[in-house]
């Protein structure tokens, strides 16, 4: 989300909001595809849950279960580095009350909660294009890959930071080899953020981690108080980070997937800036227009306010969802959009 220089007090834009893309457009195609979120349109299967995950507070053995399987899945050896949270956005939300204010350097533009969330804690923030250009901040942050230009800072890079905070964000990065991770083998300098509901498919479950180093993680944890993550959470995400074979085929899937979406949108007219296995970035020259006409046709995609001819497109989940948004993509421009 390319946004700079935003105010603390100013909702964020962001994908998903499907109750207003169905009021602009109110006689739009059924049922609505929503492409406007990087998320893995496939969810992993959840099973039947043990009742007591329910019924009974989330216990700690449930609790270290699940940060077992964090460990084995992101390659920490110990898991006392990692705090589960609700969700990745409560991290992003945490982190800046707990430190002194700083300079922040924010690597952009990027997820624009990063630098939503370190201004109103009273933090000077500046946007800068790259790492070499933090030089003198006390904290940098970085999305890696980005979102939404799958910029990718290299882990060699990163550690050349030497800033009292270094916080990577790597919602992005589970489809990436594993050495493009900075949580196997942590700077006593970093916080990586790692999310669950975006790979797994499964949003609605709100999970996410903060690789640490003790001391920190311990803060973070503490922060976060008892019970952070609920019971049934705990259960689902342990056997799915448990679950290589079906990681596995997702990647074979998502790799497919997003190379058919790229090819529909060079056809379409989009030059494509980039993007990761979830959602792909393109320019169009009437990006405005082409957002009515697949609005029109019920397909939700995410805009930007401040770069107005890009377009952010997740992955269809089946055949129906590609033949749709190919007619789409080939359709005449609309003329009877609800603004």
């Amino acid at each position: 989300m390319p946004i700079t220089g935003l105010a603390a007090s100013e909702p964020v834009a962001h994908g998903g909001d499907l109750g207003a893309i169905r009021r602009r457009f109110p006689k739009a195609t059924q049922p609505w595809i929503d492409l406007s979120t990087g998320i893995n349109p496939v969810a992993y299967p959840v099973g039947g849950l043990p009742p007591e995950s329910w019924s009974r507070l989330p216990t700690r053995e449930a609790q270290q279960a699940l940060l077992g399987a964090a460990a084995r899945r992101y390659g920490i050896a110990d898991p006392a580095t990692i705090v589960a949270a609700p969700g990745t956005q409560a991290l992003i939300q945490l982190l800046p009350r707990l430190v002194p204010k700083s300079r922040v350097a924010i690597v952009g533009p990027t997820y624009a909660e990063h630098e939503v969330c370190w201004r109103r804690a009273g933090h000077d923030v500046t946007v800068v294009p790259d790492t070499a250009e933090a030089a003198g901040a006390d904290i940098v942050v970085v999305v890696n890959p980005d979102n939404p230009t799958g910029r990718l800072v290299a882990p060699q890079a990163l550690r050349a930071v030497e800033t009292a905070l270094l916080v990577v964000d790597e919602a992005f990065i589970d489809f990436l080899p594993t050495e493009a991770s900075l949580a196997g083998e942590l700077p006593a300098n970093a916080v990586v953020l790692r999310s669950f509901g975006k790979t797994y498919g499964l949003a609605g479950v709100r999970l996410g981690f903060a690789i640490a180093p003790p001391r920190f993680a311990r803060r973070l944890r503490d922060e976060l108080g008892p019970w952070a993550v609920s019971g049934p959470t705990l259960e689902i995400g342990r056997i799915a980070l448990d679950d290589a074979a079906w990681l596995q085929a997702a990647a074979t899937r998502l790799a497919k997937d997003q190379a058919r979406l790229d090819a529909l949108l060079i056809a379409a007219g989009f030059t494509m800036l980039g993007g990761t296995t979830l959602f792909r970035l393109g320019e169009h020259a009437d990006a405005r227009r082409m957002i009515d006409r697949l609005g029109q046709q019920g397909i939700h995609v995410r805009a930007f306010e401040h770069q107005p001819a890009w377009l952010r497109f997740g992955l269809p989940a089946n055949e129906e969802e590609f033949r749709r948004l190919a007619a789409a993509l080939q359709s005449s421009p609309p003329t009877n959009s609800t603004v």
